[in-house]
């Protein structure tokens, strides 16, 4: 069953919590079913980052080709947009050292 304290991020192309109470506030048979979703959800993210480099490395192959400065602006806004995508993801695969941190306490 789905859980709705996870949302999906259009942009980062996932799920990520949104806890509308404290996390100590939430039984712990709740956190631990949040926490294996998360995991599930989590696993995901290695991947997505690699298709979003792999999308990088195209537009990099097309601006190392273009000669129209406006076209070569737009390709580093979506390198820009694409690289800010990873780092996010980076920081939500992190999460679950925080959260495992919090429901062991």
């Amino acid at each position: 069953m789905w859980r709705p304290e996870f949302v999906y991020d259009g942009r980062l192309g996932i799920y990520v919590p949104d806890l509308p109470r404290e996390w100590e506030s939430y039984s712990e048979e709740d956190r631990a079913e949040m926490l294996y979703q998360w995991e599930q959800i989590r696993g995901t993210i290695p991947d997505r980052i690699k298709h979003l480099e792999s999308r990088i490395m195209e537009k990099q192959e097309r601006l190392n080709r273009e000669d129209d400065f406006a076209v070569s602006c737009s390709l580093n806004s979506e390198i820009a947009e694409l690289a800010s995508m990873i780092n996010d993801l980076h920081l939500w695969y992190r999460v679950d050292q925080e959260m495992s941190d919090k429901i062991h306490m």
